[in-house]
Protein backbone atom coordinates (compact mmCIF):
# COMPACT_ATOMS: atom_id res chain seq x y z
CA UNK A 1 0.00 0.00 0.00
CA UNK A 2 1.72 3.07 -1.18
CA UNK A 3 2.02 5.93 0.90
CA UNK A 4 3.05 10.08 0.18
CA UNK A 5 3.36 12.70 2.01
CA UNK A 6 1.41 16.50 0.67
CA UNK A 7 3.57 18.92 1.98
CA UNK A 8 1.28 22.26 2.27
CA UNK A 9 3.04 25.69 2.20
CA UNK A 10 1.13 28.88 0.71
CA UNK A 11 -1.59 26.52 -0.83
CA UNK A 12 -3.37 26.08 2.39
CA UNK A 13 -6.65 24.75 0.30
CA UNK A 14 -8.25 21.62 -0.94
CA UNK A 15 -9.97 22.52 -4.08
CA UNK A 16 -8.02 23.25 -7.35
CA UNK A 17 -4.57 21.93 -5.49
CA UNK A 18 -2.41 20.34 -8.04
CA UNK A 19 -0.20 18.05 -6.00
CA UNK A 20 -2.62 17.19 -3.46
CA UNK A 21 -4.86 15.84 -6.22
CA UNK A 22 -1.53 13.98 -8.10
CA UNK A 23 -0.91 12.62 -4.88
CA UNK A 24 -4.41 11.51 -4.12
CA UNK A 25 -4.65 9.73 -7.57
CA UNK A 26 -1.42 7.93 -7.36
CA UNK A 27 -1.61 6.99 -3.81
CA UNK A 28 -3.64 4.71 -1.50
CA UNK A 29 -2.42 6.77 1.62
CA UNK A 30 -1.90 10.67 1.71
CA UNK A 31 -0.37 12.35 4.54
CA UNK A 32 -1.17 15.92 4.63
CA UNK A 33 1.91 17.55 6.42
CA UNK A 34 2.72 21.17 7.31
CA UNK A 35 6.32 22.14 8.56
CA UNK A 36 7.04 25.53 9.82
CA UNK A 37 10.16 26.77 8.87
CA UNK A 38 10.88 30.43 9.17
CA UNK A 39 14.83 30.31 9.22
CA UNK A 40 14.48 29.02 5.77
CA UNK A 41 13.40 31.98 4.73
CA UNK A 42 16.57 34.10 4.72
CA UNK A 43 15.77 38.13 5.18
CA UNK A 44 12.17 38.07 5.05
CA UNK A 45 10.75 35.68 7.20
CA UNK A 46 6.71 36.49 7.70
CA UNK A 47 5.79 39.64 9.39
CA UNK A 48 2.88 39.66 12.42
CA UNK A 49 0.24 40.37 10.15
CA UNK A 50 0.90 37.23 8.25
CA UNK A 51 1.92 34.81 11.00
CA UNK A 52 -1.62 35.98 12.39
CA UNK A 53 -3.04 35.13 9.24
CA UNK A 54 -1.33 31.62 8.69
CA UNK A 55 -2.74 30.52 11.99
CA UNK A 56 -5.70 30.89 11.53
CA UNK A 57 -5.62 29.74 7.56
CA UNK A 58 -3.71 26.38 9.13
CA UNK A 59 -6.90 26.20 11.64
CA UNK A 60 -9.00 26.32 8.66
CA UNK A 61 -7.50 23.60 6.27
CA UNK A 62 -7.08 21.22 9.43
CA UNK A 63 -11.27 22.40 10.24
CA UNK A 64 -11.71 21.18 5.90
CA UNK A 65 -9.22 17.92 6.03
CA UNK A 66 -11.79 16.63 8.97
CA UNK A 67 -14.73 17.30 6.39
CA UNK A 68 -12.84 14.78 4.41
CA UNK A 69 -12.10 12.65 7.58
CA UNK A 70 -8.20 13.46 7.34
CA UNK A 71 -5.70 15.96 9.34
CA UNK A 72 -3.41 18.09 9.15
CA UNK A 73 -0.09 17.39 10.87
CA UNK A 74 2.18 19.73 12.03
CA UNK A 75 5.61 19.97 12.16
CA UNK A 76 8.70 22.73 12.75
CA UNK A 77 12.40 22.68 12.20
CA UNK A 78 14.71 22.18 9.21
CA UNK A 79 12.20 20.98 5.97
CA UNK A 80 14.49 18.28 4.90
CA UNK A 81 14.90 16.85 7.98
CA UNK A 82 11.33 16.80 8.94
CA UNK A 83 10.61 15.80 5.74
CA UNK A 84 13.34 12.08 6.22
CA UNK A 85 12.02 11.67 9.27
CA UNK A 86 8.23 11.07 7.94
CA UNK A 87 9.56 8.96 5.30
CA UNK A 88 10.97 6.77 7.94
CA UNK A 89 7.92 7.32 10.03
CA UNK A 90 5.01 7.02 7.86
CA UNK A 91 6.92 4.62 5.33
CA UNK A 92 6.05 7.14 2.25
CA UNK A 93 7.55 6.66 -1.20
CA UNK A 94 6.80 10.26 -2.60
CA UNK A 95 6.18 13.83 -1.74
CA UNK A 96 4.15 16.34 -3.63
CA UNK A 97 4.39 20.51 -3.02
CA UNK A 98 3.20 23.20 -5.15
CA UNK A 99 6.02 25.49 -5.96
CA UNK A 100 6.96 28.35 -4.46
CA UNK A 101 8.64 30.73 -6.52
CA UNK A 102 11.06 33.35 -3.53
CA UNK A 103 14.65 32.92 -4.14
CA UNK A 104 15.37 31.76 -0.72
CA UNK A 105 12.43 28.69 -1.70
CA UNK A 106 14.07 27.84 -5.10
CA UNK A 107 16.87 27.12 -4.13
CA UNK A 108 15.49 25.06 -0.86
CA UNK A 109 13.09 23.11 -2.99
CA UNK A 110 15.87 22.42 -5.10
CA UNK A 111 18.56 21.44 -2.73
CA UNK A 112 15.14 19.30 -0.85
CA UNK A 113 14.53 18.02 -4.32
CA UNK A 114 17.56 16.65 -5.36
CA UNK A 115 18.83 15.22 -1.53
CA UNK A 116 15.40 13.26 -1.50
CA UNK A 117 15.18 11.61 -5.19
CA UNK A 118 19.00 10.61 -4.36
CA UNK A 119 17.73 8.51 -1.09
CA UNK A 120 14.69 6.98 -4.10
CA UNK A 121 12.27 9.27 -2.98
CA UNK A 122 10.24 10.97 -5.59
CA UNK A 123 8.99 14.65 -5.37
CA UNK A 124 7.02 16.14 -7.65
CA UNK A 125 6.38 19.43 -7.70
CA UNK A 126 3.13 21.83 -9.48
CA UNK A 127 2.24 25.17 -9.96
CA UNK A 128 -1.00 26.16 -8.05
CA UNK A 129 -0.34 29.86 -7.62
CA UNK A 130 -0.08 31.02 -11.21
CA UNK A 131 -1.21 31.55 -14.19
CA UNK A 132 1.77 30.33 -15.74
CA UNK A 133 5.33 29.63 -14.43
CA UNK A 134 7.37 32.69 -14.51
CA UNK A 135 10.13 31.71 -16.60
CA UNK A 136 6.96 30.66 -19.68
CA UNK A 137 6.86 34.23 -20.55
CA UNK A 138 9.23 35.85 -22.84
CA UNK A 139 10.43 38.32 -25.25
CA UNK A 140 10.49 37.55 -28.81
CA UNK A 141 14.54 37.41 -28.22
CA UNK A 142 13.51 35.16 -25.33
CA UNK A 143 14.25 37.59 -22.75
CA UNK A 144 12.45 38.71 -19.66
CA UNK A 145 9.68 41.27 -19.85
CA UNK A 146 10.76 44.46 -17.58
CA UNK A 147 7.19 46.60 -18.96
CA UNK A 148 4.30 45.52 -18.17
CA UNK A 149 2.21 45.90 -21.15
CA UNK A 150 3.78 44.06 -23.37
CA UNK A 151 4.36 41.03 -20.65
CA UNK A 152 0.20 41.17 -20.40
CA UNK A 153 -0.23 41.22 -24.13
CA UNK A 154 1.73 38.23 -24.42
CA UNK A 155 -0.12 36.63 -21.34
CA UNK A 156 -3.45 37.21 -22.07
CA UNK A 157 -4.42 35.63 -24.82
CA UNK A 158 -2.44 32.30 -23.21
CA UNK A 159 -5.56 32.46 -20.38
CA UNK A 160 -8.60 30.11 -20.66
CA UNK A 161 -11.30 30.43 -18.14
CA UNK A 162 -10.80 26.90 -17.54
CA UNK A 163 -12.52 24.81 -14.68
CA UNK A 164 -10.71 24.22 -11.69
CA UNK A 165 -9.65 20.88 -10.15
CA UNK A 166 -12.45 19.53 -7.55
CA UNK A 167 -11.22 18.21 -3.79
CA UNK A 168 -9.99 14.91 -4.54
CA UNK A 169 -11.44 12.12 -2.75
CA UNK A 170 -8.84 11.11 0.26
CA UNK A 171 -7.66 7.70 -0.57
CA UNK A 172 -7.02 7.08 3.03
CA UNK A 173 -4.43 9.00 5.23
CA UNK A 174 -1.87 8.48 7.59
CA UNK A 175 -1.93 9.42 10.96
CA UNK A 176 1.24 9.92 13.18
CA UNK A 177 0.87 10.96 16.93
CA UNK A 178 3.83 12.78 17.54
CA UNK A 179 2.55 15.95 15.07
CA UNK A 180 2.35 19.75 17.12
CA UNK A 181 -0.27 21.25 18.24
CA UNK A 182 -1.07 24.71 16.32
CA UNK A 183 -0.09 26.92 19.68
CA UNK A 184 3.52 25.53 19.31
CA UNK A 185 4.06 27.06 16.21
CA UNK A 186 3.45 30.29 18.06
CA UNK A 187 2.54 32.42 15.11
CA UNK A 188 0.32 34.54 16.94
CA UNK A 189 1.33 38.04 18.20
CA UNK A 190 0.69 38.34 22.18
CA UNK A 191 -0.70 42.36 21.61
CA UNK A 192 -4.57 43.44 21.25
CA UNK A 193 -3.53 44.66 18.07
CA UNK A 194 -4.69 41.25 16.30
CA UNK A 195 -8.26 42.56 17.42
CA UNK A 196 -8.70 44.57 14.63
CA UNK A 197 -7.51 41.85 11.96
CA UNK A 198 -10.03 39.07 13.43
CA UNK A 199 -12.66 41.99 13.00
CA UNK A 200 -11.77 42.10 9.58
CA UNK A 201 -10.88 39.24 7.82
CA UNK A 202 -11.49 35.06 7.89
CA UNK A 203 -8.72 33.57 6.88
CA UNK A 204 -9.36 30.16 5.00
CA UNK A 205 -10.43 28.54 2.00
CA UNK A 206 -14.56 29.45 2.56
CA UNK A 207 -12.95 32.94 3.83
CA UNK A 208 -11.91 33.68 0.25
CA UNK A 209 -14.74 31.70 -1.55
CA UNK A 210 -17.21 34.32 0.67
CA UNK A 211 -15.06 37.63 -0.56
CA UNK A 212 -15.50 35.87 -4.42
CA UNK A 213 -18.88 35.45 -4.42
CA UNK A 214 -19.54 38.75 -2.77
CA UNK A 215 -17.28 40.47 -5.44
CA UNK A 216 -18.92 38.93 -8.25
CA UNK A 217 -22.67 39.78 -7.00
CA UNK A 218 -21.77 42.83 -6.12
CA UNK A 219 -18.50 45.16 -6.70
CA UNK A 220 -17.09 43.96 -10.13
CA UNK A 221 -20.19 45.40 -11.97
CA UNK A 222 -18.20 49.25 -10.91
CA UNK A 223 -15.20 47.64 -10.49
CA UNK A 224 -13.28 50.78 -13.19
CA UNK A 225 -15.12 53.55 -11.07
CA UNK A 226 -14.93 51.99 -7.87
CA UNK A 227 -11.59 50.59 -6.93
CA UNK A 228 -9.88 53.73 -6.63
CA UNK A 229 -12.53 54.71 -3.88
CA UNK A 230 -10.85 53.87 -0.82
CA UNK A 231 -14.45 54.30 1.36
CA UNK A 232 -16.10 51.42 -0.69
CA UNK A 233 -15.56 48.09 -0.96
CA UNK A 234 -14.77 48.67 -4.43
CA UNK A 235 -11.90 45.73 -4.71
CA UNK A 236 -11.90 42.00 -4.13
CA UNK A 237 -10.09 42.13 -1.41
CA UNK A 238 -8.67 38.42 -2.08
CA UNK A 239 -5.08 39.58 -2.25
CA UNK A 240 -4.02 37.63 1.15
CA UNK A 241 -6.31 34.72 0.14
CA UNK A 242 -4.37 34.44 -3.22
CA UNK A 243 -1.10 35.08 -1.01
CA UNK A 244 -1.84 32.08 1.50
CA UNK A 245 -2.93 30.02 -1.45
CA UNK A 246 -6.79 30.01 -0.09
CA UNK A 247 -7.47 30.49 -3.39
CA UNK A 248 -6.40 30.22 -6.80
CA UNK A 249 -5.98 32.70 -9.99
CA UNK A 250 -7.62 29.62 -12.18
CA UNK A 251 -10.51 29.51 -9.35
CA UNK A 252 -10.83 33.66 -9.70
CA UNK A 253 -11.14 33.91 -13.66
CA UNK A 254 -13.46 30.48 -13.73
CA UNK A 255 -15.67 32.20 -11.23
CA UNK A 256 -15.96 35.72 -13.03
CA UNK A 257 -15.84 34.44 -16.45
CA UNK A 258 -19.36 31.96 -15.78
CA UNK A 259 -20.99 34.75 -13.62
CA UNK A 260 -20.22 37.32 -16.92
CA UNK A 261 -21.90 34.85 -19.17
CA UNK A 262 -25.25 33.85 -17.17
CA UNK A 263 -25.71 37.76 -17.00
CA UNK A 264 -27.78 39.58 -19.65
CA UNK A 265 -25.68 41.16 -22.32
CA UNK A 266 -26.58 44.45 -21.72
CA UNK A 267 -25.99 44.52 -17.87
CA UNK A 268 -22.66 42.21 -18.64
CA UNK A 269 -19.87 43.75 -16.36
CA UNK A 270 -16.20 43.97 -18.38
CA UNK A 271 -13.74 41.65 -16.16
CA UNK A 272 -10.73 42.34 -17.63
CA UNK A 273 -9.71 45.27 -15.98
CA UNK A 274 -9.71 42.60 -13.02
CA UNK A 275 -7.95 40.01 -14.42
CA UNK A 276 -5.03 42.77 -15.85
CA UNK A 277 -4.86 43.50 -12.01
CA UNK A 278 -4.13 39.72 -11.37
CA UNK A 279 -1.83 40.29 -14.39
CA UNK A 280 -0.14 42.62 -11.93
CA UNK A 281 0.18 40.05 -9.94
CA UNK A 282 1.88 37.73 -12.35
CA UNK A 283 4.36 40.06 -13.71
CA UNK A 284 5.62 40.72 -10.02
CA UNK A 285 6.55 37.36 -9.79
CA UNK A 286 8.18 37.33 -13.36
CA UNK A 287 10.34 40.06 -11.85
CA UNK A 288 11.18 38.62 -9.22
CA UNK A 289 12.11 35.13 -10.57
CA UNK A 290 14.36 36.80 -12.97
CA UNK A 291 15.83 39.03 -10.55
CA UNK A 292 16.27 38.17 -7.42
CA UNK A 293 18.33 40.69 -5.69
CA UNK A 294 15.39 43.30 -6.28
CA UNK A 295 14.05 43.11 -3.00
CA UNK A 296 17.12 44.66 -1.41
CA UNK A 297 18.60 46.25 -4.58
CA UNK A 298 17.51 49.29 -7.03
CA UNK A 299 15.91 47.41 -9.84
CA UNK A 300 17.54 50.13 -12.22
CA UNK A 301 21.07 50.16 -11.28
CA UNK A 302 21.42 54.13 -11.46
CA UNK A 303 19.56 54.39 -8.02
CA UNK A 304 22.36 53.62 -6.81
CA UNK A 305 23.96 56.65 -5.70
CA UNK A 306 20.69 58.19 -5.20
CA UNK A 307 20.11 60.98 -2.18
CA UNK A 308 18.40 59.65 0.13
CA UNK A 309 17.39 61.29 3.27
CA UNK A 310 19.12 59.76 5.91
CA UNK A 311 17.13 57.89 8.11
CA UNK A 312 15.08 59.58 10.56
CA UNK A 313 13.64 57.44 13.29
CA UNK A 314 11.25 60.23 14.11
CA UNK A 315 9.70 60.41 10.70
CA UNK A 316 8.97 56.93 10.34
CA UNK A 317 7.75 56.43 13.34
CA UNK A 318 5.36 59.30 13.01
CA UNK A 319 4.73 57.80 9.42
CA UNK A 320 4.06 54.13 10.68
CA UNK A 321 1.77 55.28 13.80
CA UNK A 322 -0.78 57.68 10.86
CA UNK A 323 0.76 60.97 12.78
CA UNK A 324 2.84 62.94 9.81
CA UNK A 325 -0.61 65.62 9.90
CA UNK A 326 -1.25 64.68 6.30
CA UNK A 327 -4.88 63.15 6.48
CA UNK A 328 -4.96 60.94 3.98
CA UNK A 329 -2.07 59.51 4.29
CA UNK A 330 -2.64 59.13 8.11
CA UNK A 331 -6.05 57.24 7.37
CA UNK A 332 -4.23 54.48 5.35
CA UNK A 333 -1.38 54.14 8.30
CA UNK A 334 -4.22 53.63 10.45
CA UNK A 335 -6.20 51.18 8.24
CA UNK A 336 -2.86 49.07 7.97
CA UNK A 337 -2.61 49.05 11.72
CA UNK A 338 -6.13 48.35 12.65
CA UNK A 339 -6.78 45.85 9.50
CA UNK A 340 -3.32 44.73 8.14
CA UNK A 341 -4.66 46.02 4.59
CA UNK A 342 -4.71 49.17 3.28
CA UNK A 343 -6.40 49.90 -0.56
CA UNK A 344 -4.28 50.07 -3.30
CA UNK A 345 -4.76 53.73 -4.54
CA UNK A 346 -3.68 54.59 -1.22
CA UNK A 347 -0.78 52.28 -0.95
CA UNK A 348 0.79 54.26 -3.62
CA UNK A 349 0.21 58.24 -1.94
CA UNK A 350 1.53 56.89 1.72
CA UNK A 351 5.00 55.36 -0.56
CA UNK A 352 5.10 58.22 -2.42
CA UNK A 353 5.00 60.38 0.68
CA UNK A 354 7.77 58.56 2.14
CA UNK A 355 9.51 58.28 -0.12
CA UNK A 356 9.51 61.35 -2.41
CA UNK A 357 8.60 63.98 0.71
CA UNK A 358 10.12 62.60 3.05
CA UNK A 359 13.03 60.84 0.62
CA UNK A 360 13.43 57.99 3.44
CA UNK A 361 14.45 54.93 1.48
CA UNK A 362 11.91 52.39 -0.12
CA UNK A 363 13.28 49.80 1.69
CA UNK A 364 11.80 51.22 5.18
CA UNK A 365 8.56 51.01 3.77
CA UNK A 366 8.76 47.75 2.12
CA UNK A 367 9.92 46.49 5.50
CA UNK A 368 6.87 48.37 7.71
CA UNK A 369 4.49 46.61 4.97
CA UNK A 370 5.63 43.52 5.21
CA UNK A 371 5.31 43.39 8.70
CA UNK A 372 1.81 44.94 9.01
CA UNK A 373 -0.10 43.62 5.24
CA UNK A 374 -1.85 40.58 6.03
CA UNK A 375 -0.95 39.81 1.72
CA UNK A 376 2.39 40.98 2.39
CA UNK A 377 4.29 39.01 -0.70
CA UNK A 378 7.73 39.12 -1.00
CA UNK A 379 7.10 39.98 -5.00
CA UNK A 380 4.07 42.54 -5.23
CA UNK A 381 5.79 44.26 -2.18
CA UNK A 382 9.06 44.57 -4.47
CA UNK A 383 7.46 45.65 -7.43
CA UNK A 384 5.35 47.92 -5.76
CA UNK A 385 7.42 49.77 -3.56
CA UNK A 386 10.35 50.19 -6.54
CA UNK A 387 7.95 51.12 -8.58
CA UNK A 388 6.58 53.91 -6.44
CA UNK A 389 9.96 55.11 -5.88
CA UNK A 390 11.17 55.24 -9.17
CA UNK A 391 14.08 52.77 -9.34
CA UNK A 392 11.83 49.50 -10.46
CA UNK A 393 10.55 48.06 -13.58
CA UNK A 394 7.99 49.91 -15.58
CA UNK A 395 8.18 52.38 -13.27
CA UNK A 396 6.33 55.56 -12.01
CA UNK A 397 7.87 58.60 -14.31
CA UNK A 398 10.46 59.95 -11.21
CA UNK A 399 8.50 63.35 -11.44
CA UNK A 400 5.34 61.64 -10.51
CA UNK A 401 4.79 63.18 -6.51
CA UNK A 402 0.95 62.17 -5.43
CA UNK A 403 -0.15 64.74 -3.79
CA UNK A 404 -2.07 63.68 -0.81
CA UNK A 405 -4.51 66.53 -0.87
CA UNK A 406 -5.75 66.89 -4.59
CA UNK A 407 -5.75 62.88 -4.28
CA UNK A 408 -8.00 63.11 -1.07
CA UNK A 409 -10.31 65.41 -2.67
CA UNK A 410 -11.05 63.42 -5.92
CA UNK A 411 -11.22 59.93 -4.65
CA UNK A 412 -12.51 60.99 -1.31
CA UNK A 413 -14.35 64.18 -2.12
CA UNK A 414 -16.74 63.61 0.80
CA UNK A 415 -14.12 62.35 3.24
CA UNK A 416 -15.82 59.12 4.79
CA UNK A 417 -13.25 57.27 4.24
CA UNK A 418 -11.08 60.36 6.25
CA UNK A 419 -13.26 60.80 9.10
CA UNK A 420 -13.61 56.57 9.54
CA UNK A 421 -9.90 56.49 10.09
CA UNK A 422 -9.48 60.03 11.49
CA UNK A 423 -11.99 60.70 14.52
CA UNK A 424 -10.45 63.36 16.00
CA UNK A 425 -11.04 65.22 12.53
CA UNK A 426 -14.72 63.49 12.28
CA UNK A 427 -16.35 66.85 13.06
CA UNK A 428 -14.16 69.03 10.40
CA UNK A 429 -16.12 70.53 8.10
CA UNK A 430 -15.63 69.65 4.39
CA UNK A 431 -13.71 72.47 3.29
CA UNK A 432 -11.25 71.84 5.86
CA UNK A 433 -11.14 68.04 6.61
CA UNK A 434 -8.46 67.47 3.67
CA UNK A 435 -5.99 70.27 4.58
CA UNK A 436 -7.04 70.86 8.49
CA UNK A 437 -3.76 73.02 8.93
CA UNK A 438 -5.33 76.06 7.63
CA UNK A 439 -7.08 75.84 10.50
CA UNK A 440 -4.77 76.59 13.73
CA UNK A 441 -8.18 76.49 16.05
CA UNK A 442 -9.19 73.43 13.89
CA UNK A 443 -5.68 71.57 14.61
CA UNK A 444 -5.53 72.56 18.87
CA UNK A 445 -9.53 71.53 19.38
CA UNK A 446 -8.66 68.39 17.67
CA UNK A 447 -5.21 67.70 19.34
CA UNK A 448 -4.52 66.70 15.10
CA UNK A 449 -0.77 67.20 14.21
CA UNK A 450 0.14 69.76 12.07
CA UNK A 451 2.26 68.42 8.86
CA UNK A 452 5.79 67.33 9.70
CA UNK A 453 6.55 68.33 5.84
CA UNK A 454 5.65 71.00 3.44
CA UNK A 455 4.13 68.85 1.11
CA UNK A 456 5.15 71.80 -1.75
CA UNK A 457 8.50 72.56 -0.78
CA UNK A 458 9.75 68.83 0.08
CA UNK A 459 8.07 67.99 -3.78
CA UNK A 460 10.21 70.62 -4.95
CA UNK A 461 13.57 69.05 -2.85
CA UNK A 462 12.42 65.60 -4.58
CA UNK A 463 12.03 66.33 -8.44
CA UNK A 464 15.79 68.44 -7.90
CA UNK A 465 17.00 65.17 -6.57
CA UNK A 466 15.37 62.85 -9.28
CA UNK A 467 15.91 65.33 -12.08
CA UNK A 468 20.27 65.42 -11.17
CA UNK A 469 20.12 61.77 -11.69
CA UNK A 470 17.91 61.61 -14.55
CA UNK A 471 20.73 63.86 -16.46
Amino acid sequence: MSTAIALFRRDLRLADNPALNAACAAHAQVLPVYIHAPDEDNAWPAGAASRWWLHHSLASLDATLHTQHAALHLRRGDTLEQLRELIRRSGASAVYWNRLYEPASIARDTRIKSALREEGIAVHSHNAALWCEPWQIATQQGQPYKVFTPYWRNLRPQLQATEPLPVPPMPGWRELPDGLPLAALDLLPRIAWADGLAASWQPGEAGAQELLEIFGDDAIGDYMHARDLPARHGTSRLSPHLHFGEISPRQIHFALDRRVRATDAKRRPDIEPYLRELGWREFAHHLLFHFPQTPTENFNPRFTDFPWAAPDEALLARWQQGRTGIPLVDAGMRELWHTGWMHNRVRMIVASFLTKNLRQHWLHGARWFWDTLVDADLANNTLGWQWVAGCGADAAPYFRVFNPVTQAKKFDPDGHYLRRWLPELADAPLALLHEPWKDADLLKRSEYPAPIVDLGQSRQRALDAYGALAH
